[in-house]
């Protein structure tokens, strides 16, 4: 333990998400050697974030304006719209430069032993979103886990009513993975999504 306000910064640093106490310990002392503009400006963008950065209206997704960058783009499609689980998600896929339409951000996932149900994510305004009749597809993308794969059937018995094409993302062998490696789940889902090759 050392004392005062060095404990106090461990200790928040701490708090991040994967960030241990030997690593939030490296980082205090980082930022203790570390030039007094560099500890400044760390400072000085953590507050404007804190100040600036929102969640999109439409979608959920963060943004510094009411609209972010992708719902406000004229070129994406609102044919389609993408359901991810976080703001990290979108950019994923948008890394992937293969999805050109809009995206749906949930906030989570639902997790009953996190207390965490559909009222606790954006579901309201995703049917909401729904009553446009410019779109013609939902694509599930939350992630192939428990948690995901609970939201996504959720979802998809929620949305089938409504008349809209609902598809879930393939799932299945990583590149270079090893099938003596892969767990039933996965190694099933690579069986469901398997495509003719001839």
């Amino acid at each position: 333990m050392y004392e005062g306000v060095i404990q106090e910064l461990i200790d928040e640093l701490g708090r991040l998400p994967g960030v241990g106490p030997k690593s939030a310990q490296r980082i205090a002392f980082y930022l203790l050697q570390a030039d007094e503009d560099q500890a400044i400006k760390l400072a000085q963008v953590l507050t404007e974030v804190r100040e600036r950065v929102r969640f999109c209206e439409q979608c959920g997704n963060v943004a510094e304006q009411e609209l972010c960058n992708i719902c406000r783009d004229p070129r994406r499609s609102k044919a389609s719209i993408c359901v991810v689980e976080e703001s990290k998600d979108v950019q994923a896929i948008e890394r992937t430069r293969e999805f050109k339409g809009l995206y749906h951000v949930l906030g989570g996932a639902i997790s009953p032993i996190e207390g965490i149900g559909p009222d606790n994510l954006r579901i309201k305004e995703l049917v909401g979103r729904l009553a446009d009749p410019e779109i013609k597809e939902v694509i599930i993308a939350t992630d192939p886990n428990l948690e995901g794969e609970a939201t996504a059937t959720y979802l998809t018995r929620m949305l089938s009513p409504m008349g809209i094409t609902i598809s879930r993302l393939a799932s299945g062998l990583p590149v270079g993975g090893d099938l003596e490696y892969a767990d039933e789940i996965t190694l099933g889902r690579a069986f469901e999504g398997r495509r003719t090759v001839s």
